[in-house]
């Protein structure tokens, strides 16, 4: 017996329920690409590495919000219903999760993009770069 079959999977309908739940809170780099490059943008996008981060390169379009800093003030600006995703340096870093708490306290609607930064690049899909770290003047909250 491996290590894997050690523990029995779980039945189709608990597999069923558990990974179509995980939707509810994730997201993937594709789908966040599809859906900037498609002009389907929906939700914001938030890099909460830090600016120092977002600089040397970022997911196009995303804003700069360390997971620090994300307070009810920040957010002012959007309506209650917006949903945030948001994305750190990749699997090895919890900082997404973090920002994902902070906005969940915040009453905030927010998924995971799922590889953070790592994933993008892994997809093939360029980062933008931009002197002072924006792309454009609103980038950073």
């Amino acid at each position: 017996m491996s290590l894997i079959t050690a523990i029995p999977a779980a039945d189709s309908a608990a597999a069923l329920a558990h990974f179509e739940a995980s939707f509810r809170y994730e997201t993937d780099c594709w789908d966040v690409h599809d859906a900037i490059s498609g002009g389907q943008q929906d939700f914001v996008l938030l890099d909460v590495r830090g600016t120092e981060k977002y600089a040397t390169g970022h997911v196009p379009g995303a804003l700069d919000l360390a997971h620090r800093k994300i307070i009810g003030a920040k957010l002012a600006e959007f309506p209650a219903d917006t949903l945030f995703v948001v994305y750190c340096a990749g699997p090895h870093c919890n900082g997404a999760a973090r920002a994902a708490v902070r906005l969940a306290r915040l009453g905030r609607p927010v998924k995971l993009m799922s590889g953070g930064i790592t994933g993008w690049l892994d997809e093939g899909f360029a980062l933008a770069t931009a002197t002072n770290g924006r792309d454009n003047p609103s980038a950073a909250l």
